[in-house]
């Protein structure tokens, strides 16, 4: 079977800035793979190269075996962008805005019963059901970036990329995603996240590469990464510190 995701070599610039600089990275099907790092080390680059934001300027990128150029089947994939590079300032309700995760599957046509039923499905799954009659707006910054997930998560994605899905965001809603992902990873979703910390989601994670200055530092396996794994639910798992970080991204 084709990894979800492969990076050989992978160079990107912004601008005239260098930010990748030779990236080697597998993601398989089924795993959980976060990418840590400092501000600045080139993690959400890596996750906007891999959705094609951001064009690579050498190397190989594929997604499920395909050369991201080439890929077309984006309905496979659920993207989250930072929630604070998110807000489009358009008025719209949360349904609206999980509606939206619908597109790579319907088009420009109205929602079907099996769209509805999908939007139904992820709002219950992210706990905004009770919200979805609401302005976007009126969602706290937590809230907001459940939205954002339940949008991905309408899509019903086989790869789900998310950036930095707890900058920013309280516990209550830390603890809403780790449940939400886990729900994901049991029906056998391939899962990349950007991470600032673990916190709550550390007990899902089953690999962790950290960058440095636009290369692959290291990579850590789930024995060293999480020696108390069996000890640590996401209920249970203390609150990480929040650092949000303002980067380009699009809905």
């Amino acid at each position: 079977m084709e990894p979800a995701i492969s990076l050989r070599g992978v160079t990107a610039e912004l601008g005239d800035r260098p930010v990748l600089h030779g990236i080697d990275l597998t993601v398989g099907s089924g795993e959980v793979v976060a990418l840590l790092g400092a501000n600045g080390s080139g993690k959400s680059t890596v996750v906007r190269a891999t959705v094609g934001q951001v064009p690579v300027a050498a190397g190989e990128l594929a997604l499920f075996g395909t050369p991201v150029s080439r890929f077309r089947n984006w309905r496979r994939v659920g993207y989250v962008p930072q929630r604070s590079t998110a807000a489009s300032g358009v008025p719209a309700t949360v349904r609206e805005v999980v509606n939206a995760g619908r597109l790579a599957h319907r088009g420009l046509r109205p929602l079907g019963r099996a769209d509805r039923q999908a939007v139904d499905r992820a709002l219950d799954l992210v706990r905004l059901a009770d919200r979805a009659r609401d302005p976007v707006e009126s969602l706290s910054g937590g809230q907001h970036q459940r939205a954002l997930i339940a949008r991905a998560l309408a899509g019903e994605p086989d790869l789900l990329i998310m950036d930095e899905p707890l900058a920013g965001v309280d516990l209550d809603s830390q603890r809403v995603l780790a449940r939400t992902l886990s729900a994901q990873i049991a029906r056998g979703v391939t899962v990349l996240l950007v991470l600032h910390e673990l916190g709550p989601l550390r007990p899902l994670i089953n690999r962790a590469v950290v960058l440095s200055q636009g290369r692959v530092e290291r990579t850590v396996t789930s024995p060293e990464l999480l020696p108390d794994t069996h000890a640590c639910h996401p209920e249970d798992a203390p609150e990480p510190s929040e650092e949000p970080q303002l980067q380009t991204g699009i809905l």
